[in-house]
Parts: C-alpha cells; structure tokens; sequence
C-alpha cells in the first residue's frame, strides 16, 4: 500500500510539473514580439568617402539613397560576380529563370491554411493536448533533413562538400 501511495504521489506531481509549462517554445517564433530594438534591423553602413571636389557634387535629392546606405542585394550580386549596375530588380534573370514554370500569387495563404491542416491533423495526444505540451518537433520530424546523411549520400556520389563538424553526441 505505501507503494501505490508514493506512485500516486509521484505521477501527481509529474502532472502538476507538466502543467507549469508556459506553451511553445519561443525559438519557434519568426518574428519579434518584444518590446524594445530589433538587433538584426540594424545595417552597418559604408565608410565615409570625400569627394575629389566638393564643386563636382550634384545636387541633393530628397529621399534618394545615399552613398554609403546599404544594398545588400548589390553587395550579394557583387559578391557573387556579377554586376550591380546590370541587375534589373525583380524582373533579373534569376527570378525569370526560377519563375518560368509560372507562380501562384496565393502561395502563401495556400501553405498557411495546408500548414494549418498538417498541425490539426498531428497536434498530439490527449494528455499532450490537456497540458499544453508543444507537439512541434515531433509533427516535423519525418520532414527534418538528417545533415550528417545528406552530406554522406553528396560525399558518395563524388560532390565536393566543405568541411562538417562532428555531430553532437
């Protein structure tokens, strides 16, 4: 009898400590729901340059860019050998060539409500239900890519992959 009794006092507190739980983890969530600044808002800008003559500057424009304002999209063609000063934006021709199988303009309500149908359909057991438990990762798991196969299955069929390090154990 005072076996059942420490039984039931232990699975009582088990459910009482899986009870505590605040949800889903916060690592899931994109966005930033904090009050306060955003670290990855902010863009380091380019060093300052003088000009050869201040005579020589052209006028200034209200709301045109700045020399030294960022542009991560010209500094990533430059980066990968190509010309800043030929890219024609949205209509380059990277996007022309992934698009040229057409695209849905309701992409992403279409994956969201799909999504939704997925996490209704695996959102867990009873007690994983009752107590709040996030069922996230375990919904997601046949869909994760295993790093470490991927990069043995690359190294076999002769593609050349950097450097990994040992998985954690």
């Amino acid at each position: 009898m005072p076996r059942l009794r420490s039984s039931a006092i232990l699975g009582a507190s088990m459910l009482a400590l899986a009870a505590c739980s605040t949800g889903t983890p916060q690592l899931m969530n994109l966005r930033n729901t904090e009050e306060g600044p955003d670290e990855f808002a902010v863009l380091p800008t380019e060093p300052l340059q003088m000009p050869e003559s201040f005579a020589s500057l052209p006028e200034p424009t209200p709301g045109a860019p700045n020399r030294v304002d960022p542009n991560p999209e010209a500094d990533a063609i430059a980066a990968l050998g190509g010309n800043p000063g030929r890219a024609s934006g949205a209509s380059g021709g990277l996007v022309s060539y992934a698009t040229r199988f057409g695209v849905s303009g309701d992409i992403r309500p279409v994956l969201a409500a799909e999504d939704e149908e997925f996490r209704r359909r695996n959102n867990g057991r009873i007690l994983e239900r009752m107590f709040g438990t996030t069922v996230y990762f375990e919904a997601y798991r046949r869909q994760a890519l295993d790093r470490y196969a991927e990069l043995e299955r690359l190294r076999r069929m002769g593609v050349r992959t950097p450097a990994a390090p040992p998985p954690a154990e």
